[in-house]
């Protein structure tokens, strides 16, 4: 299993446990925070490994000087 893969199943768990749990004290259902704890992170789970994805690529097209010092697109920052 990839690591955007990996971050993407532990976020979901994590998710899940955020959205029932916020769902349940504002609502006190079972049913609406499970419906809720289980849609919203699923969709936003989804969203968050393309998301997850467009950074790796977006990382890969730096150059190459920049990836290995961690480069700011020019940013001076004092040392």
């Amino acid at each position: 299993m990839n690591q955007a893969l990996r971050k993407t199943v532990t976020f979901a768990v994590l998710h899940f446990g955020v959205a029932f749990s916020v769902t349940f004290a504002l609502t006190g259902s079972i049913a609406v925070a499970t419906g809720v704890g289980l849609v919203e992170p699923l969709v936003n789970t989804v969203a968050f490994y393309f998301h997850e994805r467009a950074w790796k690529r977006a990382e890969a097209r730096r150059p190459t000087a920049m990836r290995a010092t961690g480069g700011d697109y020019g940013i001076v920052r004092a040392r």
